[in-house]
């Protein structure tokens, strides 16, 4: 089972959809441990780790997030819908107490925060900054471009990309969401 390196995301990102694919087998171990399935949107991965019964919160080693949070920052919505369905704790915390809720809301996944709200997930958890998913989409975009900014290009390298106009005009929409 590969794990997550750069040469591996590079790979996956550079890959045209379908080339080197190999058929899916039913019981066969995954060809990624479920965090990269995650971060790279292989959702037959995800899918194999959900029939072999792996840990759905099974936590990374950085901040302790789960795949669906992982899944969640990364844009992956199939995937995290995937795991959100397949029985994934949503409201697990990482390390730093971010939710997939909170996660889905500041990276303004719509579809995630659909998703989640529709299984439950608790709007009132708060991170360790004390904020719920509602307090991180409520100031202004110019308020809290520079936490964007931050994330970016932490993430960039993992594939991470930011649309900030979508994200402007995706927040009142989250904040409606969540009230």
């Amino acid at each position: 089972m590969k794990t997550l390196t750069t040469a591996t995301l590079i790979v996956a990102f550079l890959l045209p959809a379908g080339c080197g694919k190999a058929e899916v087998q039913e019981n066969a171990a995954p060809e990624f441990d479920i965090h990269t399935a995650a971060v790279i949107g292989n959702l037959e991965a995800v899918q194999q780790h959900i029939a072999l019964g792996s840990d759905l919160n099974l936590k990374e080693p950085t901040r302790g997030s789960s795949p669906l949070i992982t899944a969640t920052v990364f844009g992956k919505t199939e995937v995290a819908v995937a795991l959100i369905e397949a029985g994934a704790d949503v409201d697990y915390q990482n390390n730093e107490g971010s939710t997939a809720l909170i996660t889905a809301a500041l990276f303004c996944r719509t579809e995630i925060v659909t998703a989640l709200l529709e299984q439950g997930a608790d709007k009132t958890l708060t991170n360790a900054a004390g904020h719920t998913a509602l307090d991180t989409v409520s100031p202004p975009f110019e308020v809290v471009r520079g936490i964007y900014d931050a994330l970016g290009a932490a993430l960039a390298p993992l594939g991470l990309q930011l649309d900030y106009e979508r994200i402007q005009t995706t927040r009142p929409k989250i904040v409606e969401m969540l009230r």
